[in-house]
């Protein structure tokens, strides 16, 4: 039986290999990682202004929280009524009463310098009918509390009026509802930028490997194939760029945490601790820093496939 003769040269020849893995799109390309970082710069301002809504709301829940345990009661002194009698009973009254955990009474003294950031210091007070301040502090936010004392003062010392500070409490309340609402616009006009970005990105994709689209789509390649390939490609540059926006929008509220924790005690610390907190998101609050970088993730993949399926339909 004859030998097959193999030719020297074929048979030099690699064997034709295919890659199953072969990516339908550049991994990486210029546009690519141009997109990589629009991602990543429109997640960190994302997260930042979820992250500054959350700290807002919870700094103004905690402000309500503290300002309506407090209550003040003013005592106005008539023509002939000896001022410190009735500040005296007021404080009685005040510590009798039901779900008040202290009183606590401002000298006249105490009374004057709360005027001198208005009218200076130095003046002599003693001939202006300046009213007394007692802080009283509620266990709990009870209004029937409130509204015992109000009627026993009422009853008895007519010429102390008590405050619960609930118009001031409502007033901040409104305002971080609206910084809230404000953020909230902020962040839908981010992902809505940031998904303009996408669709311009995956058209241009579609468009550079037309060629190889169409051939794909003659031979039988499904939709939902070419359409997968493209939702898996862009799907990993937007996990790359959440996760880069993402950890510095982290990274920028720990070290804003550690800032405020230094500066707590400086001019301006305390207001800004009042309206803020302390910077610090808590674990909820990097949770939800975390969804964000998801929601941005799974939004990039969907969006990109459904322009893709839309686009490979006007090919049929």
């Amino acid at each position: 039986m004859n030998e097959p003769i193999i030719d020297p040269l074929l048979a030099a020849e690699p064997a034709a290999t295919f890659e199953s893995d072969a990516q339908l799109i550049p991994r990486d390309s210029v546009a690519g990682r141009a997109l990589v970082v629009v991602i990543a710069i429109m997640t960190f301002l994302a997260c930042l202004t979820a992250g500054a809504a959350l700290l807002v709301a919870d700094g103004s829940r905690g402000w309500r929280s503290e300002v309506l345990r407090d209550a003040t009661i003013q005592v106005k002194a008539g023509p002939g009524d000896n001022i410190d009698s009735l500040v005296a009973k007021a404080v009685s009254i005040a510590s009798q009463a039901k779900g008040v955990e202290s009183v606590h009474a401002y000298s006249k003294a105490e009374s004057e310098r709360l005027l001198e950031p208005w009218l200076g210091s130095g003046l002599d007070l003693s001939q202006l009918p300046i009213p007394r301040l007692i802080v009283v502090r509620l266990r709990g936010q009870r209004p029937e509390d409130l509204a015992a004392l109000r009627a026993a003062l009422a009853s008895a010392a007519p010429q102390a009026n008590l405050d619960d500070h609930r118009i001031w409490a409502e007033r901040i309340g409104t305002m971080a509802d609206a910084v809230v609402v404000l953020a909230a616009a902020l962040f839908a006009l981010m992902i809505l930028a940031m998904g303009t970005a996408i669709g311009f990105a995956t058209r241009g994709a579609m468009a550079g490997n037309r060629e190889i689209v169409e051939v794909l789509h003659l031979v039988g390649a499904s939709d939902r194939f070419i359409a997968r390939e493209f939702q898996t490609h862009f799907r990993r540059l937007g996990l790359r760029g959440s996760m880069i926006g993402g950890l510095a929008a982290m990274a920028f509220f720990a070290a804003a945490s550690f800032l405020s924790f230094l500066w707590a005690h400086s001019p301006g610390g305390d207001e800004i601790a009042a309206m803020f907190g302390s910077f610090a998101l808590g674990p909820y609050g990097y949770v939800a820093l975390a969804l964000v970088c998801a929601a941005v993730t799974l939004l990039t993949g969907l969006l990109s496939r459904e322009i893709a399926l839309r686009h490979l339909r006007t090919l049929t």
